[in-house]
């Protein structure tokens, strides 16, 4: 087996298992409040809210620990703080609890830029929409199976925190293979990558108005995902799971049509469209559950579809390179959590100050679900 498909194994199943240990702790939540001695849901939504400045800070420096320190030696420590999930189940109180979940966001967030470097060094050009697909769903794929697999894990292992305990040891082992069979030299390329390797800075990417365009263009559609799965289903809409298991389908067909052709904006386009009716008849459905479902499940499938079109699209920008790529998606999944921090305060304020009613803040999260398909009409394909 080639090392660069031991490296992609480890990248996916990685940030799966991240995943799993984010939503498993979001699901034993009164387990855990009980556990530390949480006395309110405050303390619990700032340990929510810990992992997305997490997220925010570790995105933002990303593409400096590649610099500093080498993409191996960063990723080390990136896997190294998600490990840090072990100590969740067992946190003696709230303070060290918050602590080590911070520090594991900020491995997660890492790794999300960490991909695509990676990727765009040692896979060639005809293999990078399939990978990217893959490293696209495999936050999906821990989440479904923790949505899912809940009972038969507690049937299997006994408790919660036994559960939450072997996810962690899985991460641990994650860690382990990576420093034993991880020892690649990443700073040099096994393909053509290595041309155009001009340094480009951070400073570099801010004054460049392709990664402002980019970020844009998702940071909508992540806000509104974190939007769907915080408050949707208190407001009645429980057609979560749906959105899930076709994200995963249509992330699995856009790397099958990534594949097959090199026009990557069309896909982009004809998506974000749809996903703004589809979020519509999600949001306004009613009572009509054959209209949720069925939004629900466009919605997951051609919200995921041009996820490996937008990833690949940046890495094949001309005159690229590995430095330009990390900061790219540095920049773009800093900017994206940020937006995604704002948007969803103030989708609960809107309804706060309706006294509940969520009709004016539907149509607000849809409206700015609608970046997806705005941005993409300012993106312009790249001459083959």
């Amino acid at each position: 087996m080639k090392k660069k498909y031991v490296l992609e194994f480890i990248l996916f199943t990685s940030y799966m298992l991240f995943a799993m240990s984010w939503v498993g702790a979001a699901t034993f939540m009164k387990d855990i409040m009980q556990m530390t001695g949480m006395q309110s849901l405050t303390q619990a939504s700032i340990l929510s809210t810990s992992l997305t400045f997490a997220k925010i800070i570790g995105t933002a420096i990303a593409a400096w620990t590649i610099v500093k320190f080498g993409i191996r030696n960063a990723f080390t420590v990136a896997s190294a703080l998600m490990c840090l999930s072990i100590v969740t189940p067992y946190a003696p109180n709230y303070p060290i609890l918050l602590i080590s979940r911070f520090l594991m966001g900020l491995g997660g967030a890492l790794i999300i830029v960490y991909f695509n470097p990676i990727v765009y060094k040692y896979f060639e050009p005809s293999e990078r929409p399939v990978i990217n697909g893959l490293n696209a769903i495999a936050f999906n794929v821990g989440t479904a199976i923790m949505m899912f697999g809940v009972p038969f894990f507690l049937s299997v292992f006994g408790s919660w925190q036994k559960t939450l305990l072997v996810i962690s040891c899985a991460s641990i082992a994650m860690l382990i293979i990576w420093l034993i069979l991880g020892k690649i030299d990443l700073e040099s390329n096994n393909s053509s990558s290595n041309v155009n390797d001009k340094k480009y800075s951070l400073v570099d990417g801010l004054k460049d108005r392709f990664n402002w365009i980019f970020a844009f263009t998702y940071s909508g559609l992540l806000a509104f995902y974190i939007v769907l799965f915080t408050f949707y289903p208190k407001a009645g809409i429980i057609q979560t799971k749906q959105v899930i298991l076709f994200g995963i389908i249509g992330a699995i067909a856009g790397m099958l049509y990534s594949n097959k052709t090199k026009k990557r904006i069309p896909v982009l386009r004809i998506s974000g469209f749809i996903q703004i009716i589809a979020a519509f008849g999600l949001s306004f459905a009613g009572e009509s559950q054959l209209i949720a479902t069925a939004s629900a499940a466009a919605l997951g499938f051609f919200m995921f579809l041009p996820m490996p079109a937008l990833v690949t699209y940046a890495q094949e920008r001309p005159n690229t390179n590995s430095q330009k790529i990390s900061v790219t998606f540095s920049l773009f999944w800093s900017i994206s959590y940020l937006v995604a921090t704002i948007i969803p305060t103030i989708f609960a304020k809107i309804v706060d100050y309706n006294s509940g009613n969520y009709h004016s803040a539907f149509i607000f999260i849809c409206t700015i679900e609608g970046t997806f398909l705005l941005g993409s009409l300012f993106l312009r394909e790249h001459k083959q």
